[in-house]
């Protein structure tokens, strides 16, 4: 045991070496894409369409990452994780950041080598089930079987709720989430749990989606954010910096319709000039052109405009900001100040 210790300290100090001395940035432009750990598949957050092109929430994070290196937002290659897959994938260099519908915990922050630098949906778990089956909320789930994808934090909620409230449950596990889709559409479980916005997006997949309901309780939270690797600092400025300027930009009123305008308005408000690049030097701190900030705003667009093309109340999912909105509009998004 004692040596097993010491072999998986000295594991833990060779990938903690290695990422502090690592440039991701540097690699980045070398290639001339990121290459961005995504779902396998769900609508509204990372999703192929038939020609294999990838739109989503967390999709928009990547491009948005891309428009600031490169002023190009499509310059991302995908490559689609398991939850099983997905951390492995980031510590060994297969991606250069995940952006996966991916909860932010203490655990994975601090023991796998790896960093989380944002939040790009609040989120919370829920169950769903038949309408059929005549259950109106959470706390009529005793001795039900739940189908959940095994590795996740989903899993571990689910065990918490049911030995809390002293119930008991059969889980039925997948490692894939269309696995879990079409295990319960089948009927193989009772009861489909997951976060709440992939329990909206899956249910668009089912044979009959006004079949199936979510059921009132969230049982957890979920702040769902984009992780890179630990100890590459510049990368994860890089990163979490090109999501607050997208948060920055919906409360500053600044759009991908109406960026261009403001860039050349002379009498535009300082923090307006510093995001857009017109003032200050903040691309000279993140190793970027000066431009970032106008060319994520122009090419991908403001938090609001990702939000309500993927997610939104006039999408499939019909999700309203809730939590996600702006501070000042009743949500908790707050962006640092660019300056």
């Amino acid at each position: 045991m004692k040596l097993a210790l010491v072999l998986g300290a000295a594991a833990l100090a060779t990938m903690f070496g290695a990422a502090a001395h690592a440039d991701t940035l540097g690699d980045v432009r070398s290639k001339g894409f990121v290459q961005c750990g995504v779902s396998q598949g769900l609508p509204g957050f990372s999703n192929p369409d038939e020609q294999g092109n990838w739109t989503g929430i967390d999709v928009d994070v990547c491009r948005a990452v891309a428009a600031a290196i490169f002023g190009d937002a499509d310059n991302v290659k995908y490559t689609p994780l398991s939850a099983k897959e997905r951390f492995t994938a980031l510590q060994s260099g297969e991606i250069d950041v995940l952006s996966r519908n991916t909860t932010w915990t203490l655990v994975r922050d601090t023991a796998l080598g790896l960093d989380f630098v944002g939040v790009n949906y609040y989120d919370g778990q829920g169950f769903m089930v038949p309408k059929a089956l005549g259950i109106k909320s959470a706390m009529e789930l005793d001795g039900a079987s739940v189908c959940v994808n095994i590795g996740t934090t989903t899993e571990l909620n689910m065990a918490d709720f049911f030995r809390a409230n002293g119930m008991d449950y059969e889980p039925v596990v997948f490692e894939k989430a269309d696995e879990v889709v079409a295990a319960y559409d089948s009927g193989r479980c009772d009861v489909y749990t997951t976060d709440r916005s992939a329990l909206a997006a899956q249910r668009l997949k089912l044979a009959d989606s006004n079949a199936h309901m979510v059921l009132p309780e969230t049982i957890s939270k979920e702040p769902l954010g984009p992780v890179v690797r630990h100890g590459d600092n510049r990368w994860g400025d890089v990163v979490r910096w090109s999501l607050i300027a997208m948060i920055e930009a919906e409360d500053l009123g600044v759009s991908s319709a109406n960026v261009d305008q403001l860039r050349a308005d002379a009498n535009a408000h300082p923090n307006i000039k510093r995001l857009l690049g017109t003032e200050g030097e903040t691309g000279d701190s993140l190793g970027l052109p000066n431009d970032w900030g106008y060319n994520i705003i122009k090419l991908v667009g403001s938090y609001d405009e990702i939000y309500e093309r993927n997610v939104g109340p006039n999408t499939p999912l019909g999700l309203a900001r809730g939590v996600n909105a702006l501070w000042k509009d009743g949500g908790i998004l707050y962006a640092m100040p660019v300056r």
